[in-house]
């Protein structure tokens, strides 16, 4: 099964943040990701469950 692969930028803009601030949440752990070379990338299922969550959280 293939997932797909995102980087710093497209999470930022899927998630409507500043690529700053989705930075500080995956380096503190709170967004799901990894890093290849020293860049960070994403899977978009984990970004998917990740929203998910935080709205079943939220109510």
């Amino acid at each position: 099964m293939t997932d797909e692969i995102l980087t710093l930028k497209e999470v930022a803009v899927y998630l409507k943040l500043a690529e700053k601030t989705a930075y500080k949440l995956a380096a503190e752990g709170k967004l799901p990701g990894f890093k290849v070379g020293g860049s960070w990338r994403f899977k978009a299922s984990d970004i998917e469950k990740w929203i998910e969550q935080r709205k079943m959280n939220r109510d």
